[in-house]
């Protein structure tokens, strides 16, 4: 069975490592697990950052062509649907539904997200084109319950909405970490969300006793001058360890004794499901998104500032058999929900709701 996987935010074979792109390689690994041939229809990357409407018009103009192109194609390998992961009114899929409509193939689409006070403003145009996107889906699979609020109020006739749970690429779980190490964060160092992050790590690092921790720091990105001034007071405390591969990004979760990162406008956070696959207890703040791949447990609320974290990040340093049996339900929450069968035997499920058969 033959299917076109697009992703216009990211493709799966992009050079720059992102969650995205992570996100993507793992979405065609459970398809192809699952029984599917999946083909890489489009490299075309439709994101617009800044609204500008010069680039949207580029972007649809080349989108054109690229239906133009795909048609033939589809028909050649006969592709039997077509799945597009993460449209939103940033950079929605301008390919996938004209493509499945020619070739009268269902059309499913994962991590889609509605905007519609995006209906007016520089990103009009991008944001009817993702509505539409939604629209035109047969099945939408939604990673997170807050997606599911609006894809719900504004799902069409007949339209099928399935919980995918964000996973890992993985059929097992790896070894288990010595939760003997260092504190871990892992986020990529650019300013927004992720330096937003790293200022509350910071300050909460400010009311932790000296000499009783250190953290290592794995990520790297533009604003790296930013946040080695924050963590600057610490000293050698703090460690940079650079962008890491998975190959070693696994190894330092295995030396790891937590992760702590609290999430600032997180998606979901894969590095939380690598982590407390490992047995990583994991700092958080209860935050939408990163609570869909938490392990169930007590988060400080945003709300409640750096002092609830504080005292979590003592006393998980302070009891080692604390840290052992907050792991231990981590894994077990991870293998439960959020490995390759698990997500395999979902979109298996929703392309039989579309009429595709693996």
């Amino acid at each position: 069975m033959q299917l076109a996987f697009y992703a216009p935010l990211k493709a799966a074979d992009h050079p720059v490592p992102s969650g995205d792109r992570a996100m993507a390689r793992a979405l065609i690994a459970a398809l192809e697990f699952g029984g599917a041939q999946v083909t890489l229809a489009s490299d075309l990357r439709s994101r617009d950052g800044a609204g500008d409407a010069a680039v949207q018009q580029r972007l649809f103009d080349t989108a054109k062509a690229e239906v133009a192109r795909l048609i033939p194609q589809g028909r050649r390998e006969n592709w039997a649907a077509w799945i597009t992961y993460h449209n939103y009114y940033k950079a929605p899929d301008l390919i996938g539904p004209a493509v499945a409509k020619a070739l009268n193939i269902p059309y499913l689409l994962i991590e889609s997200t509605r905007a519609r006070k995006r209906l007016t403003g520089p990103w009009a145009r991008f944001a009817q084109a993702a509505e539409d996107a939604s629209n035109a889906a047969d099945v939408i699979f939604y990673l997170t319950q807050r997606d599911a609020q609006t894809l719900e109020r504004d799902k069409t006739q007949g339209q099928t909405l399935i919980h995918l749970r964000p996973f890992l690429a993985r059929q097992s779980l790896p070894a288990m970490s010595l939760q003997d190490g260092p504190m871990l964060s892992v986020g990529m160092l650019r300013s927004g969300d992720k330096l937003a992050s790293y200022r509350i790590i910071a300050e909460t690092l400010h009311h932790l006793p000296t000499g009783t921790w250190a953290l290592d720091i794995a990520g790297d990105g533009s604003a790296r001058p930013d946040v080695e001034a924050l963590m600057a007071p610490f000293g050698n405390a703090v460690r940079f360890l650079g962008q890491l591969d998975a190959a070693d990004l696994e190894t330092v979760y295995g030396r790891a004794s937590l992760l702590f990162w609290p999430g600032v406008n997180e998606a979901f956070g894969l590095a939380y499901l690598e982590a407390q696959a490992t047995g990583l207890p994991i700092v958080a703040q209860e935050r939408p998104g990163v609570c869909d791949v938490l392990a169930p447990g007590n988060y400080p609320h945003p709300e409640d500032g750096i002092t609830p974290m504080s005292l979590r990040l003592q006393a998980l340093l302070a009891v080692p058999s604390l840290r052992t049996a907050l792991g231990e339900r981590a894994r077990s929450h991870v293998a439960s929900h959020h490995l390759l069968p698990t997500a395999a035997a979902t979109l298996r499920g929703g392309l039989a709701k579309a009429g595709v058969t693996l």
